[in-house]
């Protein structure tokens, strides 16, 4: 598969789950009855604290994991969430 169609793909994917995405809001408006009236939408659920990432300053050109110092740093984020 070339650059080119492996972009054609994934311009086609995006666009057909933006177009579902669309079609799924259109049918939540029409579901949300009094609420759609107000035109006030229900408030999304509260972030998880799991979920929450925090600030690390690391020093200028440190490149090395948190976790496992052996491995460089590929910055998934582990270190800064609360699971760590």
């Amino acid at each position: 598969m070339t650059d080119d169609e492996l972009r054609a793909l994934v311009r086609a994917t995006v666009e057909k789950h933006l177009q579902q995405g669309a079609q799924g809001a259109q049918d939540a408006q029409g579901a949300l009855g009094a609420w759609g009236a107000r035109g006030a939408p229900p408030l999304p659920p509260p972030l998880h604290p799991s979920f929450v990432k925090y600030v690390l300053v690391r020093p200028a050109g440190d490149a090395m994991c948190l976790i496992e110092p052996e491995v460089g740093c590929n910055h998934c984020g582990y270190c800064q969430c609360h699971g760590h």
